[in-house]
């Protein structure tokens, strides 16, 4: 018997409004469309530490919040993640370490000490980030209320988008390949069909590609 391909892995980043959550659930949909064994997950995790996480992101901040938050990344790849992958399932994770470069950033955390809690870690198969207007993402925020400090700031979504930019660098100047998308004009199926796209012809997607949103559809919620 052939011995199990491993899964592919495959995140979601981008700053607060862009659609995140509802695209990741498009893609692993569409994947499993295409014959893929999916497990979709999510950071801070569902495990006891991820939920505790979410429930208390304003009453810790800084360097506490980030090692809280790579602690739940080493246990949720250690206990979900990885398994998974080994069983030759694709996972799509929405959030991972892209996200914690930019808003532990934004918390006053160095960026050394952000790499060196992540170092080691399992990089994705192919980390997308998506982006959008400033402008439209805090009008979205504003809309649907703001859930935590991180977005009662109306500075952040400039300053969140700015980060993830440089974020992308980053993770390309370290190997791992990273499509940008931009989903001003673009509904989440269509930017979850450009990333199954890419996700299923990983071979072929060079980690300095970065490619432009489809133009059809509206924009995402």
């Amino acid at each position: 018997m052939a011995p199990t391909r491993p899964g592919r892995f495959i995140t979601l980043d981008g700053p607060g409004g862009v659609g995140k959550s509802t695209t990741a659930a498009a893609v692993a949909r569409l994947l499993a469309v295409y014959g893929e064994q999916v497990h979709a997950t999510k950071e801070p995790s569902d495990s006891p530490l991820g939920q505790f996480i979410r429930t208390n992101a304003d009453e810790y901040d800084g360097r506490t919040l980030a090692c809280l938050v790579v602690a739940d990344r080493h246990h949720h790849l250690a206990r979900e993640v990885v398994p998974h992958l080994a069983a030759g399932i694709t996972v799509v994770c929405d959030r991972y370490v892209a996200s914690t470069l930019v808003v532990q950033a934004l918390d006053g955390v160095p960026q050394d000490y952000l790499l060196a809690l992540n170092a080691g870690l399992r990089m994705p198969d192919l980390a997308v980030i998506l982006t959008a207007d400033p402008r439209a993402l805090a009008a979205r925020i504003a809309q649907r209320g703001a859930t935590h400090r991180f977005n009662r700031d109306p500075s952040f979504p400039a300053r969140e988008s700015a980060l993830y930019g440089e974020a992308a660098e980053l993770l390309r100047g370290m190997g791992v390949p990273v499509l940008v998308i931009d989903t001003g004009n673009a509904t989440p199926a269509a930017v979850a069909e450009q990333i199954t796209t890419a996700a299923l012809g990983l071979g072929n997607v060079h980690p300095l590609d970065s490619a432009p949103a489809p133009t059809q559809g509206a924009t995402p919620a």
